[in-house]
């Protein structure tokens, strides 16, 4: 009896741990496009940009103004989608 309490409670702590593998895989990749958008694109490549533009104004301003915030509202949604999914998948997992 004891054994396979032991053995559930390991099962748990597994499913936790690759829980939060994956938890902190999606954060770190939503937050590594978010560094590449928010500060890569519209400070450091600016001038790059520069050289485009979108209607009168240069490409590199549209990044730094809007692309950067469009951006990070749509990595919340996607946040939250992959969330979901992670959520569901492990709540399968251990049965609930």
């Amino acid at each position: 009896m004891t054994n396979d309490r032991s053995t559930e409670q390991t099962d748990i702590s597994d499913a936790r741990q690759n829980y939060w593998r994956d938890n902190l895989r999606i954060v770190v990749g939503l937050l590594t496009i978010w560094f590449v958008v928010g500060y890569l694109a519209s400070i450091l490549f600016v001038e790059w940009f520069n050289e485009l533009s979108i209607g009168k104004l240069p490409l590199g301003f549209w990044f730094a103004q809007q692309g950067s915030i469009v951006v990070f509202v749509l990595l919340v949604f996607v946040y939250a989608r992959l969330m979901d999914g992670l959520d569901r998948r492990f709540a399968r997992k251990r049965g609930l």
